[in-house]
C-alpha cells in the first residue's frame, strides 16, 4: 500500500500536495514515538504494537512527524485529521496578502488635464494597497523627444514621492519608460 498524498483543491479545482501521510501497515520503520487519542505520551514502542493498539480504539495510527527520531505516530481519526489540516491550509491562504501590479501607461503628448486623472488613477490604486507600474509610451519619432517623458517622469515623482515609495526609478527599457510605485 503506498502512502497517502494529502491533497486540497483550490478555488479552480486543482489539487495540489501538501504532505505526504503514512498510516497505520504504511509506516515501515522499527518503532516509533506513540501518542495516544486523548494526548498522553505512550512512550517508544514497536509499530506492530501501535498498529495493534490504533485496531483495539477503532481509529488510525497516524504518522504525525516523519522527520524525527524516532518518528511520532498518533492514534486519531484519520478523516478528522485530515478536516483540520484543509482547515488550517485555507486560514494561511486568508492570511497572505496578495498585492497585484496594475500598470497605467501614458503617452508623451498626454494633455495636462488627462494626466492629472491618470494620476488620480495612480493614487486610487496605491490607496488600495497595490503596487503600480507606470508606462510612458513612444511610438514612432516620438522617442526623439525623450525628455518630454523624462518630464512627465520627474513630476509624477515630485507628485507622488512624498506619500508613497519609489520601488524602481524611472527607466528606460526600449520604447517605454517604467518606474514602481508602491504603498506606505
Amino acid at each position: 500500500m503506498l502512502p497517502i498524498f494529502f491533497m486540497i483543491k483550490n478555488s479552480g479545482g486543482v489539487g495540489y500536495i501538501i504532505k505526504k501521510i503514512r498510516i497505520n501497515e504504511q509506516i515501515r520503520v522499527p518503532k516509533v514515538r506513540l501518542i495516544s487519542e486523548d494526548g498522553s505520551q505512550l512512550g517508544i514502542i514497536p509499530v506492530e504494537k501501535a498498529v495493534v493498539l490504533a485496531n483495539e480504539a477503532d481509529l488510525d495510527l497516524v504518522e504525525v512527524s516523519p522527520d524525527s527520531d524516532p518518528p511520532v505516530c498518533r492514534i486519531m481519526d484519520f478523516g478528522k485529521y485530515k478536516y483540520k489540516l484543509e482547515l488550517s491550509e485555507k486560514e494561511k491562504k486568508k492570511k497572505q496578502s496578495q498585492t497585484t501590479i496594475k500598470e497605467v501607461k501614458i503617452r508623451p503628448k498626454i494633455g495636462g488635464n488627462d494626466f492629472n486623472v491618470k494620476e488620480r488613477y495612480i493614487e486610487r490604486f496605491l490607496k488600495a494597497g497595490h503596487k503600480v507600474k507606470i508606462s510612458i509610451i513612444f511610438k514612432g519619432r516620438e522617442i526623439v523627444h525623450k525628455e518630454i517623458g523624462e518630464n512627465l517622469a520627474k513630476k509624477l515623482m515630485e507628485d507622488l514621492e512624498g506619500k508613497y515609495i519609489l520601488d524602481q526609478p524611472p527607466k528606460m527599457e526600449g520604447f517605454n519608460i517604467t518606474m514602481v510605485f508602491s504603498p506606505v
